[in-house]
């Protein structure tokens, strides 16, 4: 039997094989392994006849960030949001942008260690709104961020999911049951892209996303990644925006970000500006009524409108609010006609600051 690390938990969404092997059932690659084994993600591994998650309790570091940077644009603006991630990744996409955390195999690069309480606690004590899973995809480490979003709730606190949706219908089912808000990438409108520069699949995300959308309350908005010649053709995103108006509908949600030269794509320039504003008004020509860009300095590309008078009902700068035209309940004030999204009384004023802390 292989020794079981330190920071070790068990793991649940797993079975045994005739073979002798057990099989992951969390995500849709269904890794099957030998004794000491650990799967694609790296951080669930075979100990003995169980499956376990080797890095709960442990994480890459604590900031806390503007809600807007997650980005969602419709939940509690101008909040605060407590981040962190811990190590691993369920994808291997070759363009990370946050490969230094996803595509560790140093364990001992996850200094931070927090129980569940401990974050909630921190999180309430600096005045955040929220706790975000980000950084790495929170669904590898489902069982950590679970536990973490028990002890938020318990104190009044909402939680927030950075995630590609890969992940089955059983554990998402039970993962976004804890869930708040979710921004979800949609890396592509494309097989052949997430195939082979993914290493996943396109249909378990849209699956994940029609789920979220038509059968949970989480508030859920979108996020695309836009890498020149890859998937910013514009059939591509005349087909992408068509799919979400059809099945998640015109309310949700989409930003499209600038890709930056990262992991194994540094040989691919960034993506120009003109191309986020060109996928603004596909989107917006398809119907999509909430369409933003991210990685540029764009103030139109931030801004939120009324969808009743088309007047700005949030205006922003980066993550800066300078302006909020939105009554109780998040009714625009000037036609009353109610935004899609969740809002508090009143717009936070937590602004585009970003402060580390310390969990202790």
């Amino acid at each position: 039997m292989s020794a079981i690390p330190e920071s070790a938990w068990p793991a649940r969404w797993w079975h045994p094989l005739d073979d002798g092997r057990i099989q992951c059932d969390l995500c849709p690659r269904d890794c099957k392994l030998h004794d000491g084994q650990r799967g694609l993600c790296f951080v669930r591994q075979r100990a003995g006849d169980a499956l376990v998650l080797t890095t709960y309790g442990r994480s890459s570091g604590f900031c806390i960030d503007p809600i807007e940077k997650k980005p969602l644009n419709h939940f509690l603006p101008g909040t605060s949001v407590l981040s962190f991630g811990t190590a691993g990744c369920n994808l291997t996409c070759k363009f990370c942008q946050n490969a230094d955390i996803s595509k560790t195999r140093d364990m001992d690069a996850l200094m931070a260690r927090a129980t569940p309480d401990d974050i909630a606690r921190v999180a309430a004590e600096h005045g955040c709104a929220s706790v975000a899973f980000t950084y790495n995809d929170p669904v590898i480490f489902a069982e950590y961020a679970m536990d973490v979003a028990d002890a938020c709730h318990a104190r009044g606190l909402k939680t927030v999911a950075v995630t590609a949706g890969y992940i089955h219908a059983e554990p998402r089912r039970e993962f976004f049951a804890k869930m708040d808000a979710a921004n979800v990438d949609l890396k592509a409108f494309s097989e052949d892209f997430y195939h082979k520069l993914t290493g996943a699949h396109l249909a378990p995300v849209l699956e994940t996303l029609k789920y979220l959308v038509h059968q949970t309350p989480v508030w859920t908005e979108l996020t695309t990644l836009l890498i020149p010649g890859q998937n910013d053709s514009e059939e591509e995103l005349a087909a992408l925006t068509a799919w979400v108006r059809d099945e998640l509908g015109p309310e949700v949600p989409i930003h499209f970000s600038a890709f930056h030269p990262a992991w194994k794509m540094t040989d691919i320039a960034q993506t120009p500006p003109e191309t986020l504003l060109r996928a603004v008004r596909i989107a917006r020509a398809a119907g999509l009524r909430h369409v933003y860009t991210g990685n540029i300095h764009d103030k139109d590309g931030d801004t939120t409108r009324c969808t009743g008078c088309g007047s700005p009902v949030i205006v922003r700068d980066w993550y800066e609010i300078e302006s909020y035209a939105l009554g109780q309940g998040g009714h625009c004030t000037r036609c009353g006609t109610p935004l899609a999204g969740r809002f508090g009384e009143k717009a936070g004023s937590f602004g585009r600051q970003r402060i580390p802390v310390t969990i202790s």
